[in-house]
């Protein structure tokens, strides 16, 4: 496929079919989600914890972003004019790529919270019960957006460049070095890098920490049923959080290394492959609509269930005690 940076009518291999279909189900997934997070809400007999509060957060930021980049898309396919065509002075095209940038770095930063958040509820419960609170919790999100904000407008004031992609309805970061200098997209990956080094050291962290509280459960007398039972209940939400931020950090890994890649590529050795990097902006985005059909299947009784029986086979294997159960 050609280079499309200059184009102003959609290049004939678009599919505005795969584009809709993506957008219905990113779409379909996170109300599915709002609609679960609300049940479990009401019918929560204790206060909503921190953990679910940034889940609804993290709905909410992919939700927001499928509805103001989509129709950008969709018009650009009605009117057979590309982004740079749609406006002038590159403005959609920027916009854009902004919206591209900002979500998906306040989208991973959400989910370090939560694995920071997890992992500080296991290693210093008393550190988390006075200074994790619910409305301290909530001063996460602007925190977030923040940080976003300034990183993602550095190619706005002219610490970066924005290019348009085949078949036309795409912008994002130039991926490739111009004049001996790194690009921007180079300091875009390298934080998400970063942020996923540290959900997966947080993640492995609780299973460490949990592992060991398990093994210390298993030579304390079961004389107290009650408290072998709150025990339970406490260790199994705890390993619910950790599988569903495996789970969800895993597919944020597949879906940005290939875009990280590229972006290293383009700037150590760049090969003009405009057609891989479009693939790998394709493949990014795709997290934004897996992550709450991840959390939808979680929340099924069956897959729960499964986990139960997981838990249990563990405990039969290793011995009574782990797991209280």
């Amino acid at each position: 496929m050609p280079s499309c940076e200059n184009l102003t009518h959609v290049h004939q291999d678009g599919r505005v079919v795969v584009s809709t279909l993506l957008f219905t189900t990113g779409l379909i997934g996170n109300i599915i989600a709002l609609v679960i997070l609300g049940k479990h809400r009401q019918h929560s007999r204790q206060q909503v914890s921190a953990f679910y509060v940034l889940v609804t957060g993290l709905v909410l930021t992919d939700l927001f972003g499928k509805c103001l980049i989509s129709p950008m898309v969709f018009a650009s396919y009605a009117t057979n004019r590309t982004l740079t065509a749609l406006a002038k002075n590159n403005t959609l095209c920027d916009y854009f790529s902004f919206s591209m940038s900002f979500f998906g770095l306040a989208s991973m930063c959400i989910l370090f919270a939560m694995a920071l958040e997890c992992w500080l509820s296991i290693s210093h419960p008393f550190f988390y019960q006075q200074q994790f609170t619910k409305r301290r919790v909530v001063l996460i999100f602007p925190a977030v957006y923040t940080c976003s904000l300034l990183v993602c407008s550095m190619p706005l004031m002219g610490f970066g460049k924005i290019k348009q992609y085949c078949p036309g309805t795409w912008c994002f970061l130039d991926m490739a070095h111009e004049d001996g200098t790194l690009p921007f997209s180079v300091l875009y990956a390298t934080l998400m890098v970063i942020l996923v080094f540290a959900v997966m050291l947080c993640n492995g962290s609780v299973a460490i920490s949990l592992t060991r509280m398990y093994r210390r459960q298993r030579r304390v007398s079961n004389a107290n049923l009650s408290e072998g039972t709150r025990s339970h209940f406490t260790h199994f939400t705890e390993v619910e959080h950790l599988i569903l931020l495996t789970l969800m950090s895993i597919i944020f890994l597949v879906c940005s290394l290939p875009l990280t890649i590229r972006a290293y590529i383009g700037a150590l050795s760049p090969d003009n492959r405009d057609n891989e990097d479009l693939k790998a902006l394709r493949l990014a985005s795709v997290n934004s609509i897996v992550d709450p059909w991840v959390f939808i299947i979680f929340r099924t009784s069956i897959f729960r269930k499964l986990i139960s029986m997981c838990c249990k086979m563990l405990c039969s294997n290793i011995g009574p005690g782990i797991l209280a159960c």
